[in-house]
């Protein structure tokens, strides 16, 4: 086989291969994507104490004050078990 055909195969054979890895990563990202939005979404009650847990984690890490905690939760709260 002439080195200018070995050459095309293997380029034809990689870009095959590029397209083959691309399409199944884009199934993968929508079969994440369809799981996420049919999932049942939590009480109020369990995100509101989720957010509780998050804020006291932050809180223990010194990334935000008690008083920031404290307000951010409060808002959240208004929001989430507004729409419950």
């Amino acid at each position: 086989m002439p080195h200018k055909a070995v050459r095309y195969v293997l380029r034809s054979t990689s870009s095959a291969a590029g397209t083959f890895a691309s399409a199944a990563g884009t199934v993968a990202a929508a079969a994440l994507a369809a799981s996420i939005i049919l999932s049942p979404t939590a009480a109020a009650s369990a995100r509101m104490d989720g957010v509780h847990t998050d804020l006291l984690r932050a809180v223990q890490l010194n990334q935000i004050t008690e008083e920031q905690a404290a307000r951010f939760e409060a808002k959240l709260a208004g929001r989430i078990l507004g729409e419950a």
